[in-house]
């Protein structure tokens, strides 16, 4: 399978293991790209610039990738100046105002990228002068926008700007993948079928909920972001498994963003990793991912795309 992904980052796999902050680190992104994909690891607004190092230096040497959240970057400027020098081929810069750190990223020789949910999103990221854009649809883990499905959402991409694109949302395994292909995709952005990997930072309870989870246990809104009195865009909900607490607080968000007792409760659930309160960001692919194995079985699993596309041919 020959791609922009593949020709651009010297790999054997179309596929980019998505940032996933929290989720992913330095040990997953070096496993994805051992295994022929290009890995990633994501920055959340906490992180300093010494862990970006210590991530980056995890990686071995194997190509890379980090990504950014661009509302967090004016308050953390230090991140941009430790991504530079931890020297990742791909940098992906989203959720917020990410026009101001294309070109800085783009003049250190670094291939930037940045996630639309949102056909018109796609086209100012091309205004913008990324290198490629991500059409990420409602299915996806974590956050975005929910506002259109994987599929409508490539294909209306595709049509309206001339960089590369990449599919995310819902993309599982081979068949996600060559249907991406298909349609026109540069190779598929992936999240949720890498959080049970042993090598995804996740800890065992976590894992075990994720690998017990149906195509229909996920749910997405803010209610998370605004117990943690985060200060994520009114538009970037995030897409995570149904619990307790997310069912108590849906749609009484401006209650919980008063209530103090109820940030706490979600701070001690998480320490204690009581996962009917604290969170797991997830995708609706999440029934698709049945056993914890080492990422470099997964990505074995998406290379089998390329069988599929003879086959079909």
């Amino acid at each position: 399978m020959r791609t922009w992904v593949t020709e651009r980052f010297g790999r054997e796999v179309p596929l980019v293991g998505a940032p996933m902050a929290g989720a992913g680190g330095g040990a997953l992104a070096a496993a994805v790209s051992g295994a022929g994909a290009l890995g990633m690891f994501g920055v959340g607004p906490s992180d300093t610039p010494e862990w970006i190092a210590e991530q980056a230096a995890l990686v071995g040497g194997l190509p890379f990738g980090i990504g950014l959240m661009a509302w967090t970057l004016p308050g953390n400027p230090a991140q941009v100046d430790a991504v530079i020098a931890a020297r990742p081929i791909l940098v992906s810069v989203s959720f917020g105002d990410y026009a101001p750190y294309v070109e800085p990223l783009r003049s250190a020789g670094i291939v930037v990228v940045t996630q639309a949910g949102t056909t018109r999103e796609a086209v100012e990221a091309e205004r913008a002068g990324v290198d490629a854009v991500v059409a990420r649809g409602g299915e996806g883990g974590g956050h975005g926008r929910d506002a259109v499905a994987t599929l409508p959402l490539l294909q209306s991409v595709l049509d309206a700007v001339s960089v590369p694109v990449l599919a995310a949302g819902g993309i599982a395994g081979a068949r996600g993948l060559a249907a991406v292909l298909a349609a026109g995709a540069e190779g598929a952005w992936v999240g949720t079928a890498f959080l049970a990997c042993t090598e995804a930072r996740g800890s065992a309870p976590a894992k075990r909920r994720i690998l017990e989870a149906g195509e229909e246990d996920t749910a997405y809104g803010r209610v998370f972001d605004v117990a943690q009195r985060l200060a994520w865009p009114w538009e970037y909900g995030g897409r995570a498994l149904r619990n307790h607490f997310f069912d108590t607080w849906h749609g009484r968000e401006h209650e919980l963003a008063e209530d103090e007792q109820a940030a706490a409760e979600l701070r001690t659930a998480r320490a204690a990793g009581d996962y009917d309160t604290a969170y797991i960001y997830a995708g609706q692919s999440a029934g698709m991912v049945r056993e914890e194995r080492p990422a470099a079985a997964v990505v074995a699993d998406f290379a089998e795309a390329e069988a599929l596309l003879r086959r079909w041919s």
